[in-house]
C-alpha cells in the first residue's frame, strides 16, 4: 500500500488509496520536532483491511527518520500507541 505525504504549512496528512476510496491520517506540526495526530478517517469500504494501521505505522516511522515526536490526539492513534509500546519512543505525552 503506498502512502502518500503531503505537507502545506503547519498542517499536514499522511493518504493511502485502495479500491478507488482514500483513508487518511491528518496532523499539525507545532514545530520542527513536534506534530499533533489530530484525525485518522478510514471509508466503510476500507475498515478491516489493516488501512488505518498502515497510516499509523507511517506516522511513526517517519517521526524516528524525522527526529520528531507525536502527539496523540486521534483517538484511534492514541489506541494504537497503547497497543505498540515499541513506538514509545515517538510518542510524547
Amino acid at each position: 500500500m503506498d502512502i502518500i505525504t503531503a505537507e502545506t504549512g503547519s498542517h499536514g496528512e499522511y493518504s493511502a488509496i485502495l479500491d478507488g476510496h482514500k483513508a487518511e491520517m491528518t496532523y499539525s506540526r507545532t514545530s520542527p520536532s513536534l506534530i499533533i495526530i489530530d484525525h485518522t478517517g478510514v471509508p466503510d469500504a476500507l475498515r478491516g483491511k489493516g488501512v488505518g494501521q498502515a497510516l499509523a505505522t507511517h506516522a511513526v516511522e517517519e517521526a524516528r527518520k524525522g527526529g520528531w515526536k507525536i502527539i496523540p490526539l486521534c483517538p484511534f492513534f492514541k489506541a494504537q500507541t497503547l497497543r505498540h509500546p515499541e513506538w514509545a519512543d515517538t510518542i510524547q505525552g
